[in-house]
């Protein structure tokens, strides 16, 4: 599957460090959320739907 992301407006957690060694996340507009890594922001990007995304959120979270 391919994923515009000429128009994602990446970002990262506020409580990333200051090293750049960063996870950054893209809401896209059909939904789906973009990850990629914030050294190599020209690299390879991974695209989850919103139940995907959902998902990892619930398992990050649970204890």
């Amino acid at each position: 599957m391919t994923v515009d992301l000429s128009g994602a407006h990446w970002f990262k957690s506020s409580y990333s460090e200051t090293s750049g060694q960063c996870v950054e996340i893209a809401f896209l507009p059909n939904g789906e959320v973009g990850i990629r890594d914030s050294k190599h922001p020209t690299g390879h990007t991974l695209a989850f739907t919103p139940s995907e995304w959902s998902t990892f959120l619930t398992t990050l979270t649970t204890p």
